[in-house]
C-alpha cells in the first residue's frame, strides 16, 4: 500500500510516535498521505475506523478523501470512520449533547440567507454593505470567542457599538428560535466541552485519532476545538503549508501552524516539497516570489516534470484589451495544441474582474463556467418557494417555517416569531406544532394570532394531498395561494421581479416535468430537490473554460492557466499593510501554483473607473519574479516584439481552416 508513496510521504504516513505536522507544498501529495495514514491506522495499528476522524474545510475534499479511502480498504468495512467538513462534526457534536446546552436535538441550523434577514430586521436596515459588515463583525466575535458583553466594552466607534448591540439581540434570537448559525457549529462544541468535561471524555475516547487538512486555515475556535479533542494524548496529524494562507479575512489564522511548537513540544515536522503539478520553471517562479514573505518553516518546491515553457507577462492597453488578448491567445493555444476547453483557467483577484471576459468568452462562442457563481438553487426566489416546500414535507424543519411565514409577509413579524420560539424551546417541540397548542394564544394579539393559524391550517391542507393528488396542481396550487407574483413586482424594480418570477416559473416547470415524468408526488419531488448536486447535473464536469477568484481556485489545478488584472490596487489590494500584503503575496503563489504547464500574467495599463480613465501600475509581485525565467509581450517598457491584432486574428483564421480541413480529412 505504501509502495506509491515517496520517502518523504511513507515517513509522514507511518510516524505515530506523537503530533506530526506535516508541511505540505502546493501540489505535493497531502491528500494522498491522509488517506494513506487512514488505511495504515486500520490495516497496520489496529484502529477501528470509528475512531478516526479526518477533518477538512470542505464537502468536496471530504468526499474526495472518502472515495479515496474506501479505494485503499476495499477489503475492510469502513463503518463509522468520520470524514467531515469542521461544520459537520460541530454539528454532530451537538446533535448528540444538546441538552447540556439547552438546545432540542432537533435545532435548526440557519444559513447566511437566514441570518441575513434577521440582520436586516433588527438593525432596521437594507443597506446590503452595511448588513455584510455586520455579519463579518459579529462572526469574527464569535470564532475569537468575544461574548456580546466583550463586545460592547471594547467597541471603540459607532459602527461597532451598533454592531455590538445587534450582536447581543442576534444572539437573543437564535437562542429564542432554538437555531444555531454557522459559527456555532464550531463556537458552541468548544463551550460545551469547557463547560462539560463528560462530554469531552466522551468526545476523547470516541476520536482516538484526529488527522486536520488545510490546518494553515483554521480560525482560533477551530485550533481550540482540536486542541481540546487531541487532550494531552496529542494522537494528532495536522496537514498545511503556510504559503497558502489565505483566509484571515474570514479570521484564518497562519498563527495556529505556528502555535503548535509551543503546545506540543514534542511535535515533529515533515516537509512535502516534491510537487507532481507543476514545471520546474512555474515552481522557480513561485518559490522566487514567496521568498519576500517572512518563513518561520523553511521549503522549497521541486519537481521532475522539465523545465517548461517560460512565463508570459503580458502589457495590455485596458481593460477590455486584456480580455480580447487572453481569449484569442487561449483560443489559439488551444487549435494549436489541441487541447480542451477544461485545460484553461481565467484567475482573478476580485469577482467584478470576471465581466469583461465573460463578453469576450460569449463572443466567441466559448463555453465557460464562473466558480463561485450563484447556485440556480441558491437565489432568494427559489429558495423562498423551496421553504414551502419544505415545511409541507416536513413541518418541524424551523428554518422553513420562519422562512415561509414571513415571505411574504402576513402580519406576522419578528416579536410574534420570538415569542412562538421561545415558547416551542420550553417545550422543546418545533414551531409549528407549537402554533397549535393553546398557550400560544394567550401569548398573541388575536391578529397576529389569526395569521398563524391561517398559515398553519394551509401547510396542513397541503401536506394532506402531498402525496395523493398531482404534483403540479398543488403546485399551481400553492403559488396562487400565497400570491407570490404580486409580492415579487410590490418588492422589487420591475425588471428585477420579472427575472425573478421566470425562475420561479422555470423551476415550478421543472418540478411539474419531473414529477410526470417519474410519476413522483410532491412529498417525493421534495425529496429530490434535497439532492441539489443531482439536479444540477453536475456529476461530470464541463468542457468550459474555468473563470474563478484566486481565493475559490485553491485546490485546483489546471494545464494552463492565465493570471489577470496583476496591478497594484488590485493585486495586492489597495490599502493593504505589511501583513496584508504577504496575504496577498501568498494569494498571487496560489494562482501561479494553480498552473501546470503554462502561464500568462497580464496587467493593464489603464482601467476606467465611473467616466475616466485611470493609469495603472503593474503589480508590484511582477518585480519580485526572476528576470530570466519571464517573457514580456505587449505594451511592457521591456516587451519583446508582439503580433498585432490583424496579425493575431489572421493567424487564428489559418489555424481554423487547418483544423477544419482535418476534419474533413
Amino acid at each position: 500500500m505504501l509502495s506509491k508513496l515517496n520517502q518523504v510521504q511513507r515517513d509522514a504516513v507511518t510516524h505515530l510516535d506523537g503530533p506530526l505536522l506535516v508541511l505540505a507544498g502546493a501540489g505535493s501529495g497531502k491528500t494522498r498521505v491522509i488517506t494513506h495514514k487512514i488505511a495504515y491506522l486500520v490495516n497496520e495499528c489496529g484502529y477501528e475506523p470509528r475512531n478516526i476522524a479526518a477533518i477538512t474545510f470542505t464537502n468536496k475534499a471530504a468526499n474526495e478523501m472518502r472515495t479515496r479511502v474506501g479505494e485503499l480498504l476495499k477489503d475492510t468495512s469502513t463503518k463509522g470512520l468520520v470524514v467531515s467538513t469542521f461544520h459537520s462534526l460541530g454539528m454532530n457534536i451537538l446533535r448528540a449533547e444538546a441538552k447540556l446546552l439547552g438546545y432540542k436535538p432537533q435545532f435548526s441550523i440557519f444559513d447566511s440567507s437566514d441570518t441575513w434577514k434577521i440582520f436586516s430586521d433588527l438593525s432596521n436596515s437594507a443597506d446590503k454593505q452595511e448588513i455584510r459588515d455586520m455579519q463579518t463583525q459579529i462572526s469574527n466575535w464569535k470564532s475569537a470567542f468575544i461574548s456580546p458583553e466583550q463586545a460592547s466594552e471594547i467597541a471603540d466607534n459607532n459602527e461597532t457599538k451598533v454592531h455590538a448591540r445587534v450582536y447581543s439581540r442576534y444572539q437573543e434570537t437564535l437562542r429564542a428560535y432554538q437555531a444555531v448559525d454557522f459559527d456555532d457549529l464550531i463556537h458552541l462544541p468548544v463551550v460545551l466541552f469547557k463547560q462539560h468535561p463528560e462530554a469531552l471524555l466522551r468526545w476523547q475516547l470516541k476520536l482516538r485519532y484526529l488527522l486536520v487538512d488545510e490546518y494553515q486555515d483554521t480560525n482560533d475556535c477551530q485550533y481550540q476545538m482540536i486542541k481540546l479533542l487531541a487532550d494531552m494524548r496529542a494522537a494528532l496529524t495536522v496537514v498545511g503549508d503556510d504559503d497558502q494562507s489565505i483566509y484571515a479575512w474570514r479570521g484564518a489564522s497562519i498563527e495556529n501552524l505556528h502555535n503548535l511548537r509551543n503546545d506540543y513540544p514534542g511535535l515533529r515536522v515533515i516537509k512535502l516539497e516534491q510537487n507532481y503539478r507543476s514545471s520546474q520553471r512555474i515552481l522557480k517562479v513561485a518559490n522566487h516570489l514567496i521568498n519576500h514573505n517572512t518563513k518561520v518553516f523553511e521549503k522549497k518546491l521541486w519537481s521532475d516534470h522539465g523545465i517548461g515553457d517560460p512565463i508570459r507577462i503580458y502589457a495590455a492597453r485596458d481593460d477590455e484589451h486584456e480580455a480580447e488578448s487572453v481569449v484569442m491567445r487561449l483560443m489559439s493555444h488551444k487549435f494549436e495544441h489541441r487541447t480542451r476547453f477544461a485545460d484553461y483557467a481565467i484567475l482573478y483577484r476580485s469577482n467584478h474582474l470576471s465581466r469583461a471576459f465573460e463578453e469576450q468568452l460569449r463572443a466567441q462562442r466559448v463555453p465557460y463556467t464562473v466558480s463561485g457563481g450563484t447556485s440556480f438553487f441558491d437565489r432568494a426566489e427559489i429558495k423562498d418557494i423551496t421553504a414551502y416546500l419544505r415545511l409541507i414535507a416536513n413541518p418541524d424543519d424551523d428554518p422553513a417555517f420562519i422562512r415561509a411565514i414571513t415571505t411574504p409577509k402576513r402580519g406576522i413579524g419578528n416579536t410574534t416569531l420570538e415569542k412562538l420560539g421561545s415558547y416551542a424551546g420550553e417545550r422543546h417541540i418545533s414551531l409549528f406544532e407549537a402554533s397549535f397548542e393553546t398557550h400560544i394564544r394567550d401569548q398573541l394579539q388575536a391578529r397576529q394570532y389569526e395569521e398563524l393559524m391561517l398559515f398553519c391550517n394551509f401547510i396542513n391542507r397541503i401536506q394532506d394531498r402531498a402525496d395523493k393528488d398531482p404534483c403540479g396542481e398543488l403546485l399551481d396550487e400553492l403559488l396562487r395561494a400565497i400570491n407570490y407574483e404580486t409580492w415579487l413586482y410590490d418588492s422589487h424594480d420591475p425588471r428585477q421581479a420579472e427575472t425573478k418570477w421566470k425562475n420561479v416559473e422555470d423551476f415550478i416547470g421543472w418540478l411539474k416535468r419531473k414529477a410526470e415524468a417519474d410519476e413522483k408526488s410532491l412529498i417525493e419531488m421534495v425529496q429530490t430537490v434535497a439532492l441539489i448536486n443531482m439536479l444540477e447535473g453536475r456529476d461530470q464536469e464541463p468542457d468550459a473554460v474555468s473563470l474563478s477568484t484566486l481565493h475559490a481556485a485553491k485546490g485546483l489545478e489546471f494545464p494552463h492557466v492565465f493570471i489577470v488584472g496583476a496591478e497594484e490596487e488590485i493585486l495586492p489590494f489597495r490599502d493593504s499593510d505589511e501583513k496584508q500584503i504577504e496575504e496577498e503575496r501568498r494569494l498571487m503563489y496560489v494562482g501561479i501554483t494553480r498552473a501546470e504547464r503554462s502561464l500568462q500574467i497580464s496587467y493593464c495599463s489603464r482601467r476606467k473607473r465611473g467616466k475616466d480613465w485611470m493609469p495603472c501600475e503593474p503589480s508590484r509581485f511582477l518585480e519580485e519574479m526572476p528576470e530570466g525565467e519571464l517573457v514580456y509581450a505587449g505594451g511592457h517598457a521591456e516587451a519583446v516584439a508582439t503580433v498585432s491584432r490583424d496579425e493575431g486574428m489572421d493567424k487564428l483564421a489559418k489555424l481554423k481552416a487547418m483544423l477544419n480541413r482535418t476534419v474533413v480529412e
